[in-house]
This record gives structure tokens, C-alpha cells and sequence, in this order.
């Protein structure tokens, strides 16, 4: 039976941490590549929760956000939850330079130096003990998969290209997915492979162990999947194939051949009677369109064709019906593992509210994310190669077709209301954090607004 052990913090640390910790977390909150409020100061920083996880580690669940009213009795209050694990030592190795956050000059902490946990070989292992052995640990649960043996002493490591999230892997066995911006309820990245697993889908990596919080609410915190130490996402592999003068349609047709078995179990998996939403959908579209083109200019003399392409979304054949989806598909959320195709990252974009991430939506979505992600492969060399990338999405979609029953190819409409939507959503993107890759997704503006496709 497995050990249940109840934590609470240190009374000396209860009685105000904040006083210790909040000016050292608002210099280095918006330095991190998580943090999604880079473009605004901390002005606002409060506790939600603390746990010593064991000693020397503190769990921390903090909200930044405008100043205002007090959010009511258990509820969140407004703005941005993140998850912190918080090392608190009087001497830190030098090894863990890149992680310190300060020396605590005041508070409870005072004298003692901070630090990110994650990135500390101890308080990695003493987590990955922590899911071995399912628990409570004040509000924080550790829950597992009795059926998945995971073994004592596995060596952790930090994964560097991590962004919205941090990852850890553990002698290349396992990796855990600790969320670093929270939102009250199931995280689809826990959700959607657990039940996929129970379709037989071995398309995705089920879960093996996990942990969330019950207070203020109801939260995935992380997730621990199997790892495949051999495997390489579809972005490196398209790029190698690029480098190296070669066609990827073999492995584009395999992976629309994945894409759609991920949706047929999905389908089965979370039966939705959805109704058509293709009005609804149009208007968010459309609203999302106008958005973007108040904060890039570029875009607007696009506008007005671009409006026209979320409008015949009510007119043209709705095809399949909505159901539960990846929501963020492109090539870097899969991975090659020998033969097989895997698809990982159901968390969708973290930008968006849980609610919508869960909800159902066309699998159109996914589809028109993966093809606008072979246009931004074929774009990484000069010359560029669009015709590269045209036999990719044709040869994607014939596999989709071969297993889905439909081809997306045929709903011309549809796919081109979607990849639009996408490529709106990349333009934003780009002008906010990258833009020098702006000409990018205007290109794909242009030919969707000029061509229709």
C-alpha cells in the first residue's frame, strides 16, 4: 500500500515568505522563457500557496496580475498562477549558478540564498521520489499507474528547449512536464493521453505518474510519460531533409496516416454530439483577425479577403463533426521513433483558457497547424522550396485521407477558414516575439487572401 505522508511548512516560514521572496521573483519572473507576461512589470505578486515539499524545497503557487479587489474566499485571483519549486539554502554549490534567484535580505528566508529546485540534481530525485511513492503533501497529491514500475535512482537532467513548461528527463526512461502556469482544472497533457491509452491508441505516451493541487482549486501540476531516448521531432527531421536536398513526403503521408488514428481515438474516446458551431467559430475568427491587425499593421490591407474566407465558413460543407483535438499540432509536437510516428504536447496553446482547450473543435485544426508548419520548414533555407513544401501537405493529407475516411483536401473551404485562422495567429506571434520571421506567416496572408489557398 502506498505511504501517505501529510506536510505543512515550517510555522517560521508560514508566518510571511513573501517578505523574503517577493522582491527576488519579480526580477526574475520576467526573465524566464515561461513567464508570459515579459511585456508588463510585476506589479502585483501574491502567495496562494506554499508546501515544504522536503526539506530545503518549497512548492509555491503564486499569482501575478493587476492590483485590485480581493479575489473571494477559495477563488483565484485574477491574473497569472505559476508554479514555483524554490530550493532555500545558506550555501549553494556553484554548480547551480545558473539557477540562483537571490539572497533573501529580509522575511523568514533572511540570509538564506533561492533558488530554482528543478535545476538541482537532489531536489529533482527527491520529486521523482515523491511520484514513486503516491501521497499527500499538504494541498499537493501524488497519484501513479501501479501497473508502471519506475525504478529508484534514475539520474535527471533539465531539457533545455523547453518554453512554456520545464521538463525533466530521468535516465533517458522518463520525462516529467512540470506546468509552470497553472489554471484550475484537468490539464488536457494528463487528460488526453490517459485516455487515448485506454483506446489501445500506442500512438501517444500514457501517463505514468502524476501530481496536482486542491487548493485554492482543483490543478494539474505535472506529469511523468515514458521518454523515447531515441526519437526526434518532425521540425529536426524536416530540416535534415531539407539540408540535405531530400524529399520528406514518405514520412509526411506516414504522419497523416498518425494524425487521423489520434483523432478516430479521440473521437471514441471523449464522444461529444457536438453540434455545427461554424457561426460561432466565424465570429471568434473573425474577432481574432481584427485583433491582430490593430497590433501589426502589415496585415490590414489583408483584412478585408481574409473576412471572407471566415465567412464562407458558414456556407461550405461543415465536415466532420467537432471533437476533442490535439490544438497546437505542428512538427515539433511529434516524434519519430524508428518507423512510428508519436504525438506528444495535448496541452494545446498555453495562452488560451483551459476551457477552450478542452473544448471540442474541428479536427481541421490540427490539420491546417501541420500544414502551415511544412510552409515554415521549407522557409528555414534559401531559396526557399515552396514546392517542397506543397508535395509535403499534399502527400500529408493523402495519408490523413487513407486512414480518416475523408480527405481534407476536399473541403476546401474549411481547411483554408483554419490555416488562415493559424496564420493570423502566427503573424501575432511573430510581431510580439520574433520579427525577423514575420514575412513568414505574411506570406502565407498573402497567398490565402490573394489565391484563396
Amino acid at each position: 500500500m502506498a505511504k501517505t505522508a501529510s506536510l505543512r511548512p515550517r510555522p517560521s516560514l508560514a508566518a510571511g515568505p513573501m517578505a523574503s521572496l517577493a522582491g527576488l521573483l519579480r526580477e526574475w519572473l520576467p526573465r524566464q522563457r515561461w513567464f508570459a507576461g515579459k511585456d508588463r512589470p510585476v506589479t502585483d505578486l501574491g502567495l496562494l500557496s506554499m508546501t515544504e515539499l522536503f526539506p530545503g524545497c518549497l512548492h509555491l503557487l503564486v499569482h501575478t496580475g493587476p492590483s485590485g479587489l480581493p479575489a473571494p474566499s477559495g477563488a483565484t485571483p485574477a491574473g497569472d498562477c505559476y508554479q514555483l519549486l524554490l530550493g532555500v539554502r545558506r550555501h549553494v554549490s556553484p554548480r547551480l549558478g545558473r539557477a540562483l534567484i537571490g539572497r533573501a535580505e529580509e522575511g523568514p528566508l533572511a540570509g538564506l540564498t533561492v533558488y530554482d529546485a528543478l535545476q538541482d540534481p537532489r531536489s529533482a530525485q527527491l520529486l521523482l521520489e515523491r511520484l514513486r511513492q503516491p501521497g499527500a503533501a499538504g494541498p499537493l497529491r501524488f497519484e501513479a499507474d501501479p501497473s508502471v514500475h519506475v525504478p529508484a535512482g534514475l539520474v535527471p537532467r533539465v531539457l533545455e528547449a523547453e518554453q512554456s513548461n520545464s521538463s525533466l528527463v530521468y535516465g533517458d526512461e522518463f520525462i516529467l512536464k512540470v506546468f509552470r502556469r497553472v489554471q484550475p482544472g484537468i490539464n488536457p497533457d494528463l487528460e488526453v493521453p490517459g485516455a487515448l491509452a485506454g483506446q489501445g491508441c500506442g500512438r501517444v505516451p500514457a501517463p505514468v505518474a502524476w501530481f496536482r493541487t486542491t487548493h485554492p482549486q482543483q490543478a494539474t501540476l505535472g506529469v511523468l510519460q515514458p521518454f523515447l531516448p531515441d526519437a526526434s521531432d518532425g521540425w529536426a527531421l524536416a530540416l535534415q531533409a531539407l539540408a540535405a536536398g531530400d524529399e520528406f513526403t514518405v514520412q509526411a503521408r506516414e504522419l497523416g496516416r498518425a494524425t487521423a488514428e489520434v483523432h478516430l481515438a479521440l473521437a471514441a474516446a471523449f464522444p461529444s454530439g457536438a453540434h455545427d458551431e461554424s457561426v460561432r467559430t466565424a465570429a471568434a475568427m473573425t474577432e481574432r483577425l481584427d485583433a491582430a491587425a490593430h497590433c501589426v499593421p502589415a496585415l490590414r490591407p489583408y483584412v478585408p479577403r481574409l473576412r471572407t474566407a471566415f465567412g464562407a465558413l458558414v456556407a461550405c460543407d461543415p465536415g466532420p463533426p467537432a471533437q476533442r483535438i490535439h490544438g497546437d499540432l505542428h512538427l515539433g509536437q511529434v516524434l519519430r521513433a524508428g518507423r512510428d510516428w508519436f504525438v506528444i504536447d495535448f496541452e494545446g496553446e498555453p495562452s488560451r483558457p483551459l476551457a477552450e482547450r478542452r473544448s471540442t473543435q474541428s479536427p481541421v485544426r490540427d490539420i491546417a497547424g501541420m500544414l502551415r508548419s511544412f510552409d515554415y520548414a521549407a522557409r528555414q533555407r534559401r531559396p526557399w522550396r515552396p514546392e517542397w513544401a506543397r508535395r509535403c501537405r499534399e502527400a500529408y493529407c493523402a495519408g490523413y485521407a487513407e486512414r480518416a475516411g475523408w480527405d481534407p483536401r476536399k473541403k476546401h473551404g474549411l481547411l483554408r477558414a483554419y490555416e488562415t485562422d493559424r496564420a493570423v495567429y502566427e503573424v501575432l506571434y511573430e510581431a510580439r516575439h520574433r520579427p525577423d520571421w514575420l514575412p513568414v506567416p505574411m506570406a502565407a496572408i498573402e497567398r490565402l487572401a490573394v489565391r484563396g489557398g
